[in-house]
């Protein structure tokens, strides 16, 4: 694809740096905080790439996924129209970026978030859109 990122932040933002970076959290608010600036580092997709993007069933918000697969790695970018999500989304790109298919599969995004401690803190929607953004993931 054109123009595609080659990390979905254009940083070291990982995985590992997200969870370090919750467990310092206080409260749900601080979180929530944190989760909406991962979101503002994660770039917005140019019309091109929304436009290839596949479609997302169960996402209440615009959710645009879109990924390569270089030499069996994949790289993924994602963009939403709405903070929160966009800030999920990064959650997901971070744990997603520069694995392989098998790697894909085996991800336990259950874990992941449970040791953020973030899905019993949103609506039963957006946990329905996260968990379709990972199904769609895990189906490539």
């Amino acid at each position: 694809m054109n123009n595609f990122p080659t990390h979905p932040f254009g940083t070291d933002i990982t995985d590992t740096s997200i969870l370090s970076d919750m467990a310092k959290c206080r409260s749900w608010e601080d979180k929530y905080r944190l989760v909406i600036q991962l979101g503002k580092k994660l770039p917005a997709l140019e019309q091109s790439l929304k436009n290839q993007s596949v479609d997302i069933p169960g996402c209440e918000s615009d959710v645009w996924l879109v990924w390569q697969e270089i030499d069996g790695i994949y790289h993924f970018s994602a963009d939403s129209d709405a903070r929160i999500v966009k800030g999920l989304l990064a959650l997901i790109m971070a744990k997603t970026e520069g694995k392989t298919r098998e790697d894909l599969r085996k991800l336990d995004f259950d874990a992941y978030f449970d040791a953020m401690d973030l899905l019993n803190h949103l609506s039963q929607s957006r946990s329905n859109g996260i968990r379709a953004i990972i199904d769609q993931i895990k189906k490539i």
